[in-house]
């Protein structure tokens, strides 16, 4: 019998997440949106909570309201997969950073999410922790347009799934954004406010973090790790060089007496050589990662006929930036070293990852850009019911919790195999694994007239690969045994 069921994060993908949602609007009685949405950020265990008093007739309404421009978002359904919402006594995620007293881990990431007064005052009124402001620099910066372009399935052109940019520091003057910061710091006291800045001799990063600290900041950050700086001797230029990064975090840590937190740029082979440099230099943490220069060609990106080389954000990324996270981790030299992780955090499973591997603080950028500050209640939500789930009262006892967990490739288990296995309930018969094995694996799978896979065993090596392609999950995994002699 084939599975009908279905998939709660495929349906709830296809959701344009509106604002003022008509579906809720039409409902009266719930926000099935809020619903929906906690659904799509990891929460679906929760996310009953915004339909309690809702009926069969309201749901109705709702999805009858839908305006996806394909066809109604399948609300009814959803809502039947749903089971009652979890109730929890919710610990804090109040955790220490540098010594600055942090309401919950999740900041702004120094970018276009976070450049003037007014959106990051929504920002923090919507339970952002704190922010890294958008980099102040002393030169005159003048953007591109267009400045985004991005990576996506045809199919779900709202959805993407990394964002390459063009767009360099603040455009404003430098006077204004200090202005800006101070009065942050005044009107959101418990918030913390990090200025980013970048210099280009050593007089001008002093001059800038001088200037931060005076307008009432908490710490700065030193990007030493944009990839578009059209000026050399700046931004990535400067986060390859272990020596500028060493000079440049001196200088500033000698000039101020708030916490000084390097950036780090991935455009490198090894992250660890200039985040050791920044070490010795007085560094109070890390920042890590900036975005990855990368190129794209779609024809809508030229700016006046010409393409650039440029950096790429958002989910795509996440992989990359936790193994740059692990490898300082790791590092002997720099266990001390606390660490603000970035790139690629969506849901509070990213979140969580990043601070298994090490980090106490996490910077949020391109899902902001794609979904809005709105998604601090999912991040925070998701976290304290994990929390709570294995009885955990304290964010610091996640940090750093899985590095145990992590072996060098020559030292990985090589003895043993865990085969995969076949749930004929659920599989629909596509065929994608059998391709798959066939073609790219080990040919270990048959497929016949009665359109089911079957496993021979004597050529599958466990590679899994027929489960990561299965559309519907039907396949499982069997114990772990010793492999046959010969295999």
């Amino acid at each position: 019998m084939k599975s009908t069921q279905m998939n709660l994060q495929e349906e709830t993908s296809r959701c344009l997440l509106c604002e003022n949602a008509p579906c809720s609007i039409a409902c009266g009685k719930g926000d099935v949106a809020r619903a929906i949405r906690a659904v799509r950020f990891g929460n679906e265990g929760i996310a009953r909570q915004w339909l309690e008093g809702c009926d069969e007739s309201d749901l109705e309404k709702a999805e009858q309201a839908c305006i996806h421009y394909d066809h109604p978002i399948r609300i009814r359904e959803i809502v039947s997969q749903l089971s009652e919402a979890t109730r929890a006594d919710l610990p804090s995620l109040a955790i220490d950073f540098c010594g600055m007293p942090c309401e919950n881990p999740f900041f702004l990431a120094s970018s276009s999410i976070c450049t003037n007064y007014e959106m990051v005052a929504r920002a923090f009124d919507a339970g952002w922790a704190g922010v890294f402001y958008k980099t102040i620099c002393l030169d005159d910066i003048n953007e591109v347009s267009p400045r985004f372009d991005v990576l996506h399935r045809e199919s779900n052109k709202g959805d993407f799934f990394a964002l390459r940019n063009m767009e360099q520091l603040s455009e404003n003057p430098p006077e204004v954004d200090f202005d800006i910061l101070h009065r942050l710091k005044q009107n959101y006291p418990t918030k913390i406010v990090v200025a980013s800045i970048m210099g280009s001799t050593e007089e001008k990063w002093i001059e800038l973090a001088k200037r931060a600290e005076a307008a009432g900041v908490d710490a700065v950050e030193l990007n030493f790790s944009c990839p578009q700086m059209r000026a050399t001797g700046m931004g990535s230029d400067v986060g390859q060089d272990r020596e500028l990064v060493t000079f440049f975090t001196a200088y500033v840590k000698h000039a101020v007496s708030i916490p000084v937190i390097p950036k780090m740029t991935p455009n490198i082979t090894m992250m660890s050589d200039p985040a050791i440099g920044a070490h010795y230099a007085g560094a109070d943490a890390i920042s890590a990662i900036n975005t990855i220069k990368s190129v794209t060609m779609d024809e809508r990106a030229k700016v006046s006929g010409s393409w650039a080389v440029s950096g790429l954000s958002g989910r795509a990324i996440k992989p990359i930036a936790l193994r740059f996270i692990l490898e300082m981790s790791v590092n002997p030299v720099l266990k001390n070293l606390k660490i603000s992780g970035i790139g690629g955090i969506e849901t509070w499973r990213d979140a969580l990852e990043f601070i298994q591997l090490g980090c106490s603080n996490l910077q949020v950028c391109t899902a902001v850009m794609q979904y809005g500050y709105r998604i601090i209640d999912d991040l925070k939500l998701g976290l304290q019911h994990y929390m709570a789930s294995r009885g955990i009262n304290k964010l610091s006892t996640l940090v750093g919790e899985q590095l145990a967990n992590f072996s060098k490739p020559s030292d990985l288990d090589r003895d043993t195999v865990v085969f995969p296995i076949f749930d004929y309930e659920t599989c629909i018969g596509c065929g994608r694994c059998y391709v798959s094995c066939m073609d790219g694996g080990h040919q270990a799978i048959t497929f016949g007239e009665d359109r089911k896979p079957h496993l021979v065993g004597t050529k599958c090596v466990g590679c899994h690969l027929c489960r990561l392609v299965c559309p519907t999950g039907a396949i499982g995994v069997s114990k772990r045994v010793m492999k046959r002699k010969g295999k």
